[in-house]
C-alpha cells in the first residue's frame, strides 16, 4: 500500500486503465470518485462505470456525487485530507473549493499534447485534423478547461489507418504508465511544471452525433479521417434510401471521381463512392440493429445500381 493518500476521480475505460496502473504499482487510492450509474446499451440497463466496476473488484470504496459543488460533498472530501487527487476523464468539473483540498494539488491525465486539444474529445480531433502525433500529458489542474501547467508528457505517432478506438487504447496504457512513473515525484515536489502557451491552444468540443454524419461533398481524405475518428463511437454514418447506415472502415480509391455520394461500382472488395474530390471504397458497414458486414455483403442485400447516398 502506498504511503501517499490518493483520491482517484474517473469514469470511463480510459480512466479505469490509470486506476488499475496505480493499484498494480502499489499506489492504491483509498477512495474513488466516479459518475453516478447511468442507463447504457440497447436494453438501457442501469450500468456502473468501468471505474466503479474495477474499484469494487479490488475493494476500494466508491463515491458517486451528482455534483462537486455541494458543500456537503466538499466537506466530506476535505475531511479525507488527500495528498493528491488524480483525475482521468471524470466528466464533472472540479470547483476551486475541491482543487484547493489536496496538499499536492489535483493532477489530470489528459489524452493530448497540450495546449493542443484541450477539452472533451482530443483523440477524435487529432485524427479528424490529420495530426501526425498525439500523446499524454500530466497536468496540474486549474478552474480553466485543461489550462493548467504540465508536469510531464509522452508523445506517440498516429498510425496512417489508426482508428480513435485503437489510439484511445494505446493512450490509456501510456497514461497509466506515465502516471505511475511520475506521481511520487510530483507529490514530493521534485518535478516542476511548465506553463502552457495559451496562444497555441486548440479546443476539442464534446462530440455531437451530427458530427459523425458523412458529407459526401467533402474530399475523400477528410471523409476517411472522419470514419476513423468516429470508430469506435458514435460511428460515421450516411443515408441509404430510408436507412441510416454506419461505416466503420473504408479506404482511398485512387484515380476515381464522380458526383458526390454516387455509387461508382460494386465488387467483391466493397462499394466505391464518389466524394467532393476523389472517391473511397466502403469496406465495413452496419444497418440499424444489425451486425457489421463487409461492403460486398451490404451490396448483395441492396439495389445500388445508380444509387446515391445522402
Amino acid at each position: 500500500m502506498s504511503t501517499m493518500k490518493i483520491l482517484f476521480a474517473g469514469t470511463p475505460e480510459f480512466a479505469r486503465v490509470s486506476l488499475q496502473a496505480l493499484v498494480e504499482s502499489g499506489n492504491t487510492p483509498y477512495k474513488v470518485l466516479t459518475q453516478p450509474d447511468r442507463r447504457a446499451g440497447r436494453g438501457k440497463r442501469v450500468t456502473a462505470s468501468p471505474v466503479k466496476q474495477y474499484a469494487e473488484s479490488v475493494h476500494i470504496e466508491v463515491m458517486q456525487p451528482v455534483t462537486l459543488k455541494d458543500p456537503e460533498v466538499v466537506a466530506e472530501l476535505t475531511a479525507l485530507k488527500p495528498d493528491v487527487i488524480v483525475v482521468a476523464a471524470y466528466g464533472l468539473l472540479l470547483p476551486q473549493a475541491v482543487l484547493d483540498i489536496p496538499a499536492a494539488g489535483c493532477l489530470n491525465v489528459h489524452a493530448s499534447l497540450l495546449p493542443r486539444w484541450r477539452g472533451a474529445a482530443p483523440i477524435q480531433q487529432a485524427i479528424l485534423q490529420g495530426d501526425q502525433q498525439s500523446g499524454i500529458c500530466l497536468m496540474g489542474m486549474e478552474v480553466g478547461l485543461d489550462t493548467g501547467p504540465v508536469y510531464a508528457e509522452r508523445a506517440t505517432g498516429i498510425g496512417i489507418n489508426e482508428t480513435a478506438g485503437e489510439l484511445h487504447d494505446r493512450l490509456a496504457a501510456l497514461g497509466g504508465d506515465l502516471l505511475v512513473e511520475k506521481l511520487q515525484l510530483i507529490v514530493a515536489g521534485n518535478l516542476s511544471a511548465e506553463r502552457q502557451d495559451d496562444a497555441l491552444a486548440t479546443y476539442a468540443a464534446k462530440i455531437k452525433k451530427t458530427d459523425a454524419c458523412i458529407d459526401w461533398s467533402n474530399d475523400a481524405e477528410t471523409i476517411l479521417r472522419q470514419i476513423r475518428a468516429y470508430n469506435a463511437t458514435p460511428g460515421a454514418f450516411f443515408q441509404s434510401q430510408d436507412e441510416v447506415i454506419k461505416c466503420w472502415q473504408a479506404e482511398l480509391l485512387v484515380g476515381a471521381n464522380g458526383d458526390p455520394g454516387n455509387v461508382l461500382g460494386v465488387d467483391k472488395f466493397g462499394i466505391d463512392v464518389a466524394c467532393g474530390v476523389g472517391a473511397i471504397r466502403l469496406l465495413q458497414l452496419q444497418r440499424p440493429g444489425r451486425n457489421r458486414i463487409t461492403g460486398a455483403e451490404f451490396a448483395a442485400q441492396s439495389t445500388l445500381t445508380d444509387a446515391r447516398f445522402g
